[in-house]
């Protein structure tokens, strides 16, 4: 799964966020993945986030919960069996 956060905010090269995984860890529901600046990243760059799901032939079903506004911590985005 890829989240990118904001778009071409890659040119900030890691300005504003903390990861708290790294690529190929196993992570469950409710893990902390990354931490940001938001209001410092707004300032920038437009913050919309695609999710997006590269191994999706491994599921049966993904179905998206929300396909815009705003996120609540813990609100889920995406359901997949």
């Amino acid at each position: 799964m890829i989240i990118h956060i904001g778009l071409d905010t890659v040119n900030l090269g890691g300005k504003y966020f903390t990861a708290k995984v790294k690529a190929e860890d196993k992570v469950k529901k409710g893990d902390l993945l990354i931490e940001f600046d938001l209001a410092a990243i707004k300032k920038e760059y437009d913050t919309i986030t695609p999710v997006l799901v590269t191994n999706a032939d491994d599921f049966s079903e993904i179905v998206p919960l929300k396909t815009s506004g705003t996120v609540k911590v813990g609100e889920p985005v995406i359901k997949i069996k």
